[in-house]
């Protein structure tokens, strides 16, 4: 007997597997909050794209039409959850919680994709809401899971929710393979409903278009181009960036700063504290990097804790010398154990500061830095990501028979 919660796409995915005729489309539902600028957005909205291109009906549902990053939307298919907007925005993922359920029942798709780990709760909600009659959800895990910035009682807690995650969540996106065993222990499940695919950052075309962009940039005389890239929020503490430039700069470098956040304003007063003020740009969000980086000569990036970040592996395509905090279990993979750039341990200006002053102008080999670049192309993570999807739409479809 066929159990009620397997939908009849999925039956038929099934069917025409074990009968060998080409399996029907897949249908996957992704869900965003707003199109305010983040790398789990970036990439989310840019992998649908290119997954409606392969021919893979994958609405993506938005939960406020507010934000600065539309341009990572193109060639989406992008629909925003109906209904009064200003209750949306008072609302914010409650307002997801409360509307998405409906749509999954109405959208019918083969699976629910949570783009980032930020989501899971609203992936919960509609796992809860549906029962049996929700259809898998995978997730990508895109940030970290022991969360060491956190005190021991806040930290205890959010394990225990992320252990819940695993036993209510089916299939779970790590990375890098440096990710899996942290995920293991943290969320409580076993590798088998692990898979590993390379956070799909660059098209192919844009990765050939950055290896060349400094070349092809005019050159500046003088001191090094710093650059950092992320949202203003305490998690990327910036201010010991700044800390850290203004122990090593000399009068001639600068630092650009892009992204925007709550912490502007303090950023901006602690520029004038440490008295490099007029060595620092701060332009905000920005839709293009490719000028950014072709203007620089230093990536740094100060977190205190990250996934994947995508701006990694970008500067490093764009031929950056890296300057990085041990931010993340991955970030010894992302920088090819060293060899792309500097590792520093986490809220240390002293020591960032050492790395950033000893860091070179640019990547010392560059043909090497596109290579290791070339496994998180877009179009390599579109497949591997569709290729796990189809075996949990094959396997719900197994048991239902």
């Amino acid at each position: 007997m066929r159990a009620s919660g397997a939908s009849q796409p999925a039956r038929l995915r099934y069917e025409a597997r074990v009968s060998g005729a080409p399996p029907p489309p897949l249908k996957v539902l992704t869900f965003l909050n707003s199109f305010h600028p983040g790398g789990v957005e970036r990439v989310a909205l840019r992998m649908n794209a290119q997954w409606r291109a392969m021919g893979i009906s994958a609405p993506v549902y938005i939960g406020r039409d507010e934000g600065s990053a539309r341009d990572a939307a193109a060639g989406a298919d992008v629909r925003i959850i109906p209904g009064d907007p200003s209750a949306a925005r008072a609302q914010g993922i409650r307002w997801m919680v409360r509307h998405l359920p409906g749509i999954v029942r109405a959208e019918a798709p083969d699976i629910l994709f949570c783009a980032g780990n930020t989501y899971t709760a609203v992936a919960a909600a509609v796992k809860l809401a549906l029962g049996r009659a929700c259809p898998p959800v995978l997730v990508k895990i895109s940030n970290d899971l022991e969360r060491r910035d956190m005190g021991p009682l806040l930290r205890l807690g959010y394990h225990r929710w992320v252990a819940l995650q695993g036993q209510l969540l089916d299939h779970f996106i790590a990375m890098a393979p440096a990710m899996v065993p942290e995920m293991e222990a943290r969320l409580g499940v076993p590798a088998a409903r692990i898979s590993v695919v390379n956070d799909p950052v660059l098209r192919a075309e844009e990765l050939a278009a950055l290896a060349t962009l400094r070349q092809r940039a005019p050159h500046h005389a003088g001191g090094r181009r710093f650059l950092a890239i992320g949202r203003l929020a305490p998690q990327k503490n910036f201010p010991l960036l700044l800390e850290a430039f203004a122990k090593m700069a000399a009068a001639e470098d600068r630092l650009k700063l892009l992204g925007d956040g709550p912490e502007r304003d303090m950023l901006q007063a602690r520029a004038a504290a440490l008295g490099i003020a007029d060595r620092l740009s701060m332009p905000g969000h920005v839709g293009d990097l490719k000028p950014w980086l072709a203007d620089a000569d230093i990536f740094v990036m100060s977190s205190d804790y990250e996934g994947v970040p995508a701006v990694v592996i970008e500067a490093i395509a764009a031929q950056l010398a890296m300057v990085v905090t041990d931010c993340s279990v991955s970030m010894r993979d992302l920088l090819g154990q060293g060899r792309f750039g500097a590792l520093v341990p986490v809220r240390d200006a002293a020591a960032l500061a050492a790395a950033m002053g000893a860091a070179p102008r640019g990547q010392p080999d560059p043909a090497a830095a596109t290579d290791h670049a070339r496994q998180f192309t877009l179009e390599a993570g579109a497949d591997a990501y569709l290729a796990v999807m189809r075996q949990l739409v094959a396997a719900r479809a197994a048991r239902a028979r």
